[in-house]
């Protein structure tokens, strides 16, 4: 079971980092219309929140080392809300990303894929088109910031997004699909962690969305938990007869690779791989990496980046014949 402590407190800002700062209190998915239920989806869900607030907010007081004061299994989180307040401030005073490649080569060096989930709910929270303005980070893991956009738009308009099923116009068709993997990680908070109120979510969708959006579930209910073991198995059935069970699958195998990454894997994460993918976190995990290796030398765009997903559900589906 994951250990309780209580957080780092993080001093004030001052000036512009001030403004900037986040209240806490937007963790809670009761100031949003969320479909809210006790015990600990909630609970789960709201701490990843708090978590990703405190290491925004440590950014801007210059105590990004508090972060290393929280359980393993929140850093991520937090230094995607690192990443974001980087990106933030690199946006703002036009530095070309000089802190969030600080931020990337150092402490969050074993975080890439949250934090540069977290640059892209910078460009949301500013309102700019994703991969404007920052130069050069990771060449291929650069495309999630169109997924973390995706997530951060659809939480603060969740009634056009998932309301209305909206299509974000400023985006190519492909990267359309990395922003509705971060709308399907969004709805499993919008849903508080319920495979039922999730898939029924799911099905107003049109069917070519529903497979980005069954991958981005899929990773964050294995990244960030909420489900028990029954609703997991749930899920699992509820997308394959969606018939996206491969997507499913291939969102479960990225969170474990990403939590592998990070040199922590907790139980919760584990059982969810298990239960979504059929497989221990490390055989997930290495799907994603051999078809990594298959896209050959330097891959560097967004096609790149949803090919790499592609032959890591032909992997699985080759193995599960």
């Amino acid at each position: 079971m994951d250990q309780v402590r209580t957080d780092p407190i993080v001093s004030p800002s001052s000036g512009l980092r001030r403004l900037l700062a986040k209240d806490p209190d937007e963790a809670d998915l009761g100031r949003r219309r969320f479909r809210l239920r006790s015990g600990p989806a909630r609970a789960a869900m709201e701490r990843a929140e708090r978590s990703h607030v405190l290491g925004y907010n440590a950014v801007l007081s210059h105590e990004t080392g508090k972060i290393d004061e929280l359980p393993p299994e929140q850093r991520g989180f937090a230094y995607g809300g690192a990443a974001m307040a980087c990106a933030t401030l690199d946006l703002l005073t036009m530095t070309r990303g000089r802190r969030l490649r600080e931020l990337l080569a150092g402490p969050a060096v074993r975080h890439q894929h949250a934090a540069h989930l977290g640059v892209g709910r910078a460009y949301a929270g500013l309102r700019v088109r994703p991969l404007w303005g920052l130069g050069s980070t990771h060449p291929l893991l650069r495309w999630l910031a169109v997924d973390g956009f995706g997530f951060q738009r659809s939480l603060t308009r969740a009634d056009t997004m998932v309301g209305e099923r909206a299509v974000p116009h400023l985006l190519t068709r492909s990267q359309r699909a990395l922003f509705d993997q971060g709308l399907g990680r969004m709805l499993w908070f919008h849903d508080c962690a319920s495979p039922e109120d999730v898939s029924a979510r799911l099905t107003e969708f049109p069917a070519v969305r529903r497979a980005d959006l069954w991958s981005g579930v899929a990773f964050a209910a294995t990244y960030v938990g909420g489900a028990d073991v029954d609703e997991m198995c749930r899920l699992t059935a509820y997308a394959a007869s969606d018939g996206f069970r491969a997507h499913l699958t291939q969102g479960a195998a990225f969170a474990a690779a990403a939590r592998l990454r990070e040199g922590h894997v907790p139980d919760r994460t584990a059982q969810a791989v298990q239960l979504l993918a059929g497989a221990e976190p490390e055989e997930a995990a290495s799907w994603a990496d051999r078809a990594l290796i298959g896209l050959g030398h330097d891959p560097h765009t967004h096609e790149d980046l949803l090919g790499w997903q592609a032959h890591t559900r032909r992997v699985w589906t080759h193995r599960n014949r």
